[in-house]
């Protein structure tokens, strides 16, 4: 006769729910039924459960999300003793799954915990100083989900309006800059809510883009941090968020983000395919300020790929969509990068430095800076700035190049990021030769560039 072990953290999560066995039976069936599956779970099998029956199938997931929208946090089979506490670490938001939340809970605690293997990962082929009292105010109107009051409109809002400040934490101060704040809220507090109860299916799938937005933003916080191989597992599990909202456009954008990232690590093998496939699903069904851009990244693919005619046709498809749609507003998803002008001028300049044009890439990245407010968005502005300096350098201007790259670091002070102190030391190697024949522009800026990057600047 086999003994069984009973399974203590399913019965202290069962007391602390305050549900009767009955009770609990009838909301693991309500969750299986949302997800198109008839159970018959009563009393007795919740009593099997606890005796340490393992549930079969998916109904562990249902257990889960019965029990998290109850207890008023989400929790995980693990924390139920349903499944192994090892974690394959090398995979760990590698994969898409039917749940999100599976691959982000452990990716999350793990960031919480300090654990470095994330952060040390490799870009896989195959696959904070906050004003307290504004944020409080944001975050408290997320507090009905623990309250187990059906999830709206308002708790969307509430959800887009702290991401949103979040994201011009980052573009202020950089990555590093409350990316722990960050991740705890969205472990907290939207990862309850999306496991929540709705009051309509569009509250549903505007909160799912909304969390997927968050997600895009921890992505490219690691991006910035150079953690490539984090950003691309977050990545993933931002598309599989926007995916399951169905929200039009909005896959595609995060499938766009991917194609960047790809182009940015030298690794064009999908990116031209993840690009193309992005604007497929927004051609024709987004504003046309959204739809260029998409085009301008698809754009530095082809250029990428050596098909410039096309490259350049794309381009100039972006600018006049950018030109045509300039009263459009924007859907959340697609602010991520803060004005739509300055990211289509940015990825131009990206076109023509591919090609070889080098003072067309200055002049688009000059543009570029210009269509941002420099103290909102100081870190991408120091960097266009940078990328500029060192387009003019090509096309032979030494005093111009210095001169904008001054103006570039005059706008990294404060601002956290591994991107801006591997550009100072870029513009460093980049000097050497001018410095050691004499230039005196070329000599002012390298001390400027060893005072920032000695943190006196």
């Amino acid at each position: 006769m086999t003994t069984r072990t009973p399974n203590v953290q399913l019965r202290d999560a069962v007391t602390e729910s305050g549900l009767t066995y009955a009770a609990l039976a009838r909301d693991v069936t309500a969750v299986a039924a949302e997800c198109g599956v008839t159970l018959r779970t009563n009393k007795s099998t919740v009593e099997h459960w606890l005796s340490g029956v393992v549930p079969a199938g998916d109904t562990a997931h249902y257990l889960t999300v019965a029990l998290s929208r109850r207890i008023g946090r989400v929790l995980t089979p693990a924390n139920l003793g349903l499944a192994p506490k090892a974690a394959d670490d090398e995979a760990v938001g590698l994969t898409l799954s039917t749940d999100p939340l599976e691959a982000l809970m452990p990716m999350w605690r793990y960031e919480l915990d300090r654990r470095q293997f994330l952060a040390k990962s490799a870009y896989s082929v195959a696959a904070a100083g906050l004003p307290l009292a504004h944020v409080r105010e944001i975050a408290d109107r997320t507090a009905a989900a623990r309250t187990g009051r059906a999830v709206g409109m308002a708790e969307v809002a509430a959800v887009r309006d702290m991401i949103h400040f979040f994201s011009e934490m980052d573009e202020r101060h950089g990555g590093a800059h409350g990316r722990s704040a960050l991740v705890q809220y969205l472990y907290d507090d939207v990862a309850a809510l999306v496991r929540g109860n709705f009051s309509s299916e569009e509250a549903r799938r505007q909160m799912l883009s909304a969390a997927s937005r968050g997600v895009h933003l921890l992505g490219w916080k690691s991006y910035d941090a150079g953690q490539q191989g984090l950003a691309q597992r977050y990545y993933l599990q931002s598309y599989n968020l926007a995916t399951e909202s169905g929200i039009t456009g909005h896959d595609g954008f995060v499938m766009r983000t991917m194609a960047m990232q790809g182009l940015k690590l030298h690794r064009p093998e999908h990116c031209q395919a993840l690009a193309e496939t992005g604007l497929t699903r927004a051609k024709g069904k987004v504003a046309p300020t959204a739809e260029a851009l998409f085009r301008v990244v698809h754009a530095h693919t082809l250029a990428k790929s050596g098909q410039r005619r096309a490259a350049l046709t794309e381009a100039v498809q972006a600018q006049n969509l950018l030109e045509a749609g300039r009263d459009d507003e924007l859907p959340f998803w697609a602010l991520a990068w803060g004005p739509p002008a300055a990211s289509v001028y940015s990825r131009t300049a990206k076109v023509h430095e591919t090609m070889g044009n080098h003072r067309a890439a200055a002049e688009q990245y000059e543009r570029a800076a210009a269509s941002r407010h420099a103290p909102t968005y100081a870190r991408i502005v120091a960097l266009d700035l940078v990328a500029g300096a060192e387009m003019q350098l090509k096309a032979g201007g030494i005093e111009q190049a210095c001169a904008t790259w001054h103006r570039a670091i005059d706008h990294m002070d404060g601002v956290q990021s591994v991107r801006t102190r591997k550009a100072v030391s870029r513009l460093r190697r980049d000097l050497a030769s001018f410095r050691d024949r004499g230039v005196r522009s070329a000599t002012e800026l390298d001390d400027r560039a060893v005072d920032f990057l000695n943190g006196r600047s």
